[in-house]
């Protein structure tokens, strides 16, 4: 090595010795720890804290080492998926405020609203076996809670109807055996096949039951949403107020009672473009809506 190329690797080594020894002494006002702390950093792992005991709708959870796991499984799971993990955090703010009116009309537990979160994380997205909206119902359950589903109208992604349909469905599911825990597996595995499960393996409690992974896990991970979403930063997530999404501002409702031959021109007649018309209403999905007898209520946005 020549002597140019020896003074350069010695004022390389002299620089990083005075990084070192500024980054361990924690001058966080010296520039050039300051460039580092904006730097990219290895993240700190650890595990979620420590669940002593739980419950659901007011019912106490059996605390087992196998119950105990599996909702540390949960917690761990939901605390280190942080995209989906941040959006149910975000969009709580839009839509728990409708959700917990509704739950408590219906004299349904507050709880139930982070069934939701599991079932949908608050977003009208569609399921591979084709459950679809915020409650993930299918189409014949949802036909029979008294939701109108057909090409041009699908009001699973309608969330007050949504939501006043679930509320009827968890309160069938309840009413079945009185056990709101029960219910919230039913309502993932279906009220026959829990059913089923109950008189095959002689058990009457969702805890005691070896039920498929799905619904084996699916109670735990409300639990684990409950709690990560009621202390959001006991497991690492810090959100500013100006993070969460509030609800759509609505400037009118306009209701039609004749067919609407272009969901674009009555956007347009009404000052919004087509777009926000159908954020604002999810469940027109039809670029038109014929009407014979009914009546439809049809939010125009006030979006800035």
């Amino acid at each position: 090595m020549n002597i140019v190329g020896k003074l350069f690797a010695a004022l390389g080594v002299l620089s990083l010795s005075f990084i070192i020894i500024a980054w361990v002494s924690g001058d966080k006002a010296h520039p050039i720890v300051a460039n580092i702390t904006e730097a990219y950093l290895p993240q700190m792992v650890k595990a979620p804290k420590a669940i002593k005991e739980a419950s659901f709708a007011s019912e106490k959870i059996l605390w087992n080492m196998d119950t105990r796991e599996r909702l540390e499984r949960e917690l761990t799971v939901n605390s280190y998926y942080h995209s989906n993990t941040v959006w149910a955090l975000k969009m709580s703010k839009r839509y728990f405020p409708l959700i917990e009116k509704i739950l408590k009309e219906k004299g349904i537990p507050d709880d139930f609203k982070y069934l939701a979160v599991a079932e949908s994380t608050l977003l009208n997205t569609t399921s591979p076996a084709g459950a679809k909206g915020i409650w993930q119902f299918m189409p014949a359950t949802a036909r029979e809670m008294g939701l109108e589903v057909n090409g041009e109208v699908d009001e699973r992604f309608q969330i007050e109807k949504a939501t006043y349909a679930a509320c009827d469905y968890i309160k069938r599911l309840y009413n079945s055996d009185g056990s709101w825990i029960n219910a919230a597996a039913a309502y993932n595995v279906g009220p026959g096949k829990l059913r089923s499960s109950m008189n095959s393996q002689g058990e009457t409690s969702y805890f005691d039951m070896n039920l498929n992974e799905e619904t084996s896990r699916y109670v735990f991970r409300i639990l684990a949403l409950k709690e990560i979403i009621s202390d959001p930063k006991s497991y690492g997530f810090y959100l500013d107020e100006e993070d969460y999404f509030q609800p759509i501002k609505v400037k009118k409702y306009v209701t039609v009672s004749q067919t609407v031959p272009s969901w674009a021109d009555f956007a347009h007649q009404h000052g919004v473009t087509y777009r926000l018309l159908k954020y604002a209403n999810p469940w027109l999905i039809s670029e038109k809506l014929t009407i014979k007898n009914n009546t439809y209520k049809i939010a125009i946005p006030d979006i800035e």
